[in-house]
């Protein structure tokens, strides 16, 4: 089995440089999502106490908000994709339908073949959260295959409608709306335009999926459809090879979670592309991430390895958010630009995106700044206390020439990259970025941390941002210094030894 590797060394880099300009280069595809449509519901709370009543735990409910799930999450990655995109389903006439409508249209998201019906509820399902861990998920559905008027609409639809696609995808949850007759109107449309048509599948009988290009199952789902064990890896080949006879496929690809994705195409090609490492929040609306940006790249006409390539990375980023969010075009690209550095030298945009991330999973941030032209003890210190005040600790970096203007002719000693490289390596700093400026003023203002750290010998000189960041709801810590410990310190040190007499 040939593995891709995203290891180290030119090639690698030039790999993701070009797997980068591929993406970037990629416009609006047209994307039509037809499938079960689901409203998540999450209410945050916590636990504080057992019941007296049994021995189970008493939910304080707090905030409740909204995400779109099952095909419409995949229809909202598609749109943060930059996809122009349609959906295609059926909702309940309840209060979660007219929710799930307006989250799909406050996207920008095409609804002309979203139907609705009175006699079946709108699928959701509610999640109790503390501390943002699962205590309990509560379904509600019916599941039962949609028929009538409203199943009729849809294949008709389907077959005769007027619109051009670029790609399809059937988003397939077991929840009624994909049954045969959908699936072959679908099938049917995409074999007329010539268009690739991507299938997130559900359930073991795969025939009714014959006649799509692509399929996304999973290592359990493919172990399901194809009655093949895959705990060996050379077994994942003869499970893609199974599905390629069995549905006349384009390529079979199976995820593998933290191992990766293998495929296999028609024409004998296969690789496995091993999961960038990432910690894993939770990996709800991972095979969303997967099939949305296959559908997107392979609309916008990517060869598969490229498109697949770009599917891992996405899969990484979604693992360590909250739920089904969608990953952004933004993500994506800062994540395969950080690839290339050590993953904490960043420049601004690059930055921003991985703590909008990290707002969106909670956690805090801490930024401090300064020249670290001569890297001591004091220092090491310091920044570590400054990361303990929060999750992630973001260092900037005054550039060579701001630290001229403030310290000097023959300063820095050290150049930026090699600074900033001497930081990256430290274990308690998350993020290193540099600034241009005098001060790191406009930085605060972009990052706006939650924590801004100083040593402190500022108090009384007073603190750059304060206002900023206090006024945003965050706080100000100022530091002890090491005594003795300093840049200033330590050259004059250098320059005493230089010029002084030996002993001895």
């Amino acid at each position: 089995m040939e593995t891709v590797s995203p290891g180290g060394g030119e090639g690698a880099e030039r790999g993701m440089q070009e797997e980068e300009a591929l993406f970037r280069s990629i416009g609006s595809p047209r994307v039509l999502v037809v499938g079960d449509l689901i409203l998540d519901t999450y209410i945050r709370g916590r636990v504080r106490r057992i019941s007296p009543e049994a021995p189970i735990p008493v939910f304080e409910g707090g905030d409740r908000f909204y995400r779109l799930g099952g095909a419409g999450n995949v229809a909202a990655n598609l749109r943060a994709l930059g996809a122009d995109t349609s959906v295609c389903g059926c909702l309940g006439e309840d209060q979660e339908g007219k929710t799930l409508l307006s989250l799909l249209k406050s996207l920008g998201v095409e609804t002309e073949c979203l139907l609705r019906r009175e006699d079946r509820p709108t699928t959701r399902k509610t999640r109790f959260l503390s501390q943002d861990h699962q205590l309990l998920r509560w379904d509600e559905e019916e599941t039962s295959p949609l028929e009538g008027d409203v199943a009729r609409r849809i294949s008709t639809w389907l077959r005769e409608g007027k619109g051009t696609y670029d790609a399809l995808v059937l988003s397939d949850y077991g929840k009624g709306v994909l049954t045969e007759e959908v699936i072959r109107s679908a099938v049917e449309r995409a074999g007329r335009d010539g268009i690739p048509l991507v299938v997130d599948p559900k359930g073991r009988d795969y025939a009714k999926y014959r006649g799509a290009t692509h399929i996304t199952p999973n290592r359990l789902e493919a172990e399901l459809a194809t009655g093949i064990p895959l705990s060996d890896p050379s077994m994942v080949e003869a499970a893609a090879d199974r599905l390629l006879s069995m549905l006349d496929l384009q390529a079979g690809i199976v995820t593998l979670g933290k191992e990766g994705i293998f495929y296999k195409t028609r024409s004998g090609e296969k690789g496995l592309l091993p999961a960038r490492a990432r910690a894993v929040y939770d990996v709800t609306g991972a095979g969303d991430t997967v099939v949305s940006v296959l559908a997107f790249c392979l609309g916008a006409g990517l060869p598969l390895a490229p498109a697949l390539k770009l599917c891992n990375v996405a899969a990484g980023i979604v693992v360590g958010k909250l739920g089904a969010v969608p990953v952004t075009r933004e993500e994506i690209l800062s994540e395969l630009g950080t690839a290339r550095d050590s993953g904490k030298i960043l420049d601004l945009p690059s930055l921003l995106g991985r703590l909008a991330a990290a707002g969106e999973r909670g956690e805090r941030v801490v930024f401090t700044n300064g020249c670290f032209d001569i890297l001591h003890a004091g220092h090491v210190r310091f920044l570590r206390e400054a990361r303990s005040r929060g999750d992630i600790l973001v260092v900037g970096v005054n550039d060579d020439a701001s630290v001229r203007r403030l310290k000097g002719e023959g300063r820095p000693v050290h150049p930026l990259e090699d600074r900033m490289e001497v930081l990256a390596a430290l274990e308690d700093v998350d993020y290193v970025v540099s600034f241009p400026e005098d001060t790191p003023e406009r930085l605060i203002r972009e990052i706006t941390p939650q924590v801004l750290v100083k040593g402190e010998d500022w108090k009384e000189k007073g603190v750059v941002g304060r206002e900023w960041v206090e006024s945003h709801g965050g706080e100000v810590v100022l530091l002890p210094l090491l005594p003795g410990r300093s840049t200033t310190k330590s050259l004059e040190k250098l320059k005493k030894g230089k010029g002084g007499k030996r002993e001895g």
